[in-house]
Formats: structure tokens, C-alpha cells, sequence
């Protein structure tokens, strides 16, 4: 019987598992197959570019809670391998990562090639042959073990073991091949996106960043907090998308029409903006609104909500109603958007569904319903919030897919 192992899929956990595997186990011939004609296009495309090679977060309890999906199994797997084991990875053959403010981890380079180099190189020196445009039609279980893995070009190969790292699928008709191996597939729907809202009025506001607002899907128990960013088709940044991939199976049933409501003000008592209004009111009557202003954000973002709330900025504090000031407290505190549709946040299009995680285990990524077939990435059913944790799920489960597939009796 052959001594091959086939690695399918040439994105961040199908290289991560390929040179694994290798590295693990020199009497393996290892063989990368990528339908397409390159292999990491989302590692290019990445971090705008420069990779978001992971977070740094250290802690394993609060990292697992980056996963809506895969919380309880990433964290079993983050003890094998986590962003720790990364930065030591990567540093160790010459890639030098540094973390931002908001704990996103980047080669010091800003270039994303940089990364690609570096894993190619890796699968160079590990002897693991790389295949493209080269797509699998089906896998076939071997009655002497091991397995016929059978191409779209009419050729069949031969091998010990199978780690499957596809990526997510679109649609469930992509995954249909791995259904027919007996897995169960959770179907896939977008995570990561923005919030489509049709309002000229903020459209003309693109760019303004609120750090931190809150983000409530209303008629939901939905709700994060962090950077909001206006976009010319509505609302973006590190809280919407959270929002989005947490409610990524709600927001699909939705249609992606539903009701957002956002508090400008996140960290202030309802009750104490009220009685900080108030009181400038009375300190300041012949003040202009506009000019005193007590909140901190972009004078745009004031000048808008003011006018929302039916306030003329030029008005002085005395000629305000108490009606007027609650007005304004609803649209600072309680400011609601009608979504209709999403857009996919940059290139980086992750998915929510696959391959059902009862259906793996994860100490060795093996299906359980098949031996010596195992999954690494995005196939199966895991998805992290933005910030490189989509990433660190693919070294994580490529590392554990490729040591365990590198145990072979020939």
C-alpha cells in the first residue's frame, strides 16, 4: 500500500496540515491538491493585505470565546496549538509578527507575501508536493485500508490518509461529496458581513468611527460592543461584524432584514446623560447647543443625530424643551436602523456550517466516521469573530490534523 498522504484544499490549513505532516514523518509523501491555479489567495488578500496572522490572546477560556461556532472544541484544540505556538512558528523561521492596539497580529513587513513565502518555503523544504488545478471528484474507502481518492480528470491516487481542508463552501451542494461519506453538514451562510441601510443622511457621514457604541439586534438576545464604522452602505466596523458572525444563522433566517439600534454612548447610565443635559441647560442658557455639546464624538456624528432628534444646533440651551432633550437621548442612546441586505466585509468572505463538529475528534481532527480521514479549517464548522482568529482556527486544526495523519503504519 502506498505511503502518500493527500492533503485537498491550498489555503492557510491545508498548507498548515501539508507541512505538518511532512515535517512530522519523512517516509510520507505528502501531496497538496488546489482545484484552482494558486494556492493561500486569502491569506493574499487578508488583513487589506497584510495577514492577520492571528490575535494575542493567550488565554485559552477567553480565546474559545472568539468562536460562535466551535467555542467548546477550539478550546480543547487551542491546547495543542495556539497563538502562542504561532508567534514561535513563524519567529523561528525568520517571520517577525507585532500586535497591534486591538490585539491583531502582523508580520512587522505589512505584507502579506510575507507569510506566503514563509509557508511556502516550509512545504518546499518538507518535500510536500503541491498539485493545482486539481480538483477531487470523490474519496473512496480502500477494502485493504486507506483510501481511492478520484480526480475531475479521470485520475485515481491511492494513499494512506486524507485531511480535508476545502474551506467553507457557499452552498451545501458544495460540501455534498463529504455528505455522502456520512457526515453530517450544517449549512453554510455568510458570518463576517455589514449592515446594508438605505439613509442618505448617513451615507454622508462615511467614515466617522465610534469607539466603543453598542450594537443591538432588536427582537434578539444580540449585543456587542466596540468600534462602529459608517460605511456608504451603512454600518461596518469590529462591533457590526462581531454582531453579524454571532448572529450569523439568525440574521440568514431574517433575510437580513431586521431592526439594529445603536447607543453612541456606550458606558453612560440613560439616567446620567439626562441629568448631564439638564444641568448644562441650566448652567448655560445662552450657550448654542452646538457649540456646547458635552459628549466627545465627531461634530458630524452630533450634528446629525441633533438634527435627527428635530434639535437646531444654532438654538441656545434655553430655548430647548425637556421633550427635545429625551429626543435626544433616544437618537444618542437608542439609535434604530432598518437593515435590508449585507455586504461581504472585504475579500474576506468566512462562512458559518460544514462538516458537523460531533462528527470530529478533535484531539487528532479525525472524522468519526471514517479512520484516517481528517479535517482541518474553515470545512468544518467553525468560524471566529474578526481579528485573526479565522487564521489561528487554521493553523490550530492543521497542525493537529497534519501530526495525526503523520502516524502511519506502512
Amino acid at each position: 500500500m502506498s505511503n502518500k498522504v493527500l492533503v485537498i484544499g491550498g489555503g492557510a490549513a491545508g498548507y498548515f496540515a501539508a507541512i505538518t505532516c511532512a515535517q512530522s514523518n519523512e517516509n510520507l509523501e505528502v501531496i497538496l491538491l488546489e482545484k484552482s491555479s494558486k494556492t493561500l489567495q486569502k491569506v493574499k488578500v487578508s488583513g487589506g493585505g497584510r495577514c492577520n496572522v492571528t490575535h494575542a490572546c493567550f488565554d485559552l477560556k477567553q480565546l474559545s470565546q472568539s468562536y460562535p461556532r466551535g467555542e467548546k472544541q477550539m478550546k480543547s484544540a487551542f491546547s495543542r496549538f495556539q497563538p502562542k505556538d504561532t508567534v514561535e512558528w513563524f519567529e523561528s523561521r525568520k517571520v517577525k509578527l507585532k500586535t497591534e492596539p486591538d490585539g491583531r497580529m502582523f508580520p512587522t513587513t505589512d505584507d502579506s507575501q510575507t507569510i506566503i513565502e514563509c509557508l511556502e518555503k516550509e512545504a518546499k523544504k518538507a518535500k510536500v508536493q503541491i498539485r493545482l488545478e486539481t480538483a477531487v471528484r470523490k474519496i473512496v474507502p480502500s477494502f485493504h485500508g486507506g483510501f481511492e481518492v478520484y480526480l475531475e480528470n479521470g485520475e485515481k491516487i491511492a494513499c494512506k490518509k486524507v485531511i480535508v481542508a476545502t474551506g467553507g463552501s457557499p452552498k451545501a451542494e458544495g460540501l455534498q461529496w463529504l455528505k455522502e461519506l456520512g457526515h453530517r453538514i450544517e449549512t453554510p451562510v455568510p458570518s463576517l458581513f455589514t449592515f446594508n441601510i438605505q439613509d442618505e443622511k448617513l451615507a454622508e457621514l462615511t467614515g466617522i468611527s465610534m469607539n466603543p457604541a453598542r450594537v443591538r439586534i432588536l427582537n434578539s438576545k444580540l449585543e456587542t460592543t466596540g468600534p462602529v464604522l459608517i460605511t456608504h452602505w451603512g454600518l461596518s466596523g469590529p462591533a457590526v461584524l462581531k454582531a453579524s458572525s454571532f448572529g450569523a444563522k439568525y440574521l440568514a433566517e431574517k433575510e437580513y432584514d431586521f431592526e439594529v439600534e445603536i447607543n453612541w454612548l456606550e458606558g453612560k447610565k440613560e439616567d446620567a446623560v439626562r441629568q448631564e443635559l439638564m444641568n448644562l441647560k441650566a448652567a448655560n442658557p445662552s450657550k448654542q447647543v452646538a457649540s456646547l455639546f458635552p459628549f466627545v464624538m465627531p461634530k458630524r456624528l452630533s450634528a446629525y443625530l441633533m438634527e435627527k432628534a428635530n434639535l437646531d444646533g444654532h438654538s441656545n440651551w434655553a430655548e430647548v424643551s425637556k421633550e427635545q432633550v429625551n429626543q435626544l437621548i433616544r437618537c444618542l442612546m437608542y439609535d434604530t436602523y432598518h437593515v435590508k441586505g449585507k455586504t461581504t466585509f472585504k475579500e474576506e468572505f468566512v462562512t458559518c456550517g460544514g462538516i458537523h463538529l460531533d462528527d470530529v475528534d478533535f484531539k487528532n481532527m479525525e472524522s468519526k466516521r471514517m479512520k484516517g480521514l481528517h479535517f482541518a479549517g474553515e470545512v468544518l464548522d467553525i468560524d471566529g469573530i474578526t481579528g485573526g482568529f479565522n487564521f489561528q482556527a487554521a493553523w490550530t486544526t492543521g497542525y493537529i490534523a497534519g501530526k495525526a495523519a503523520s502516524v502511519v503504519v506502512i
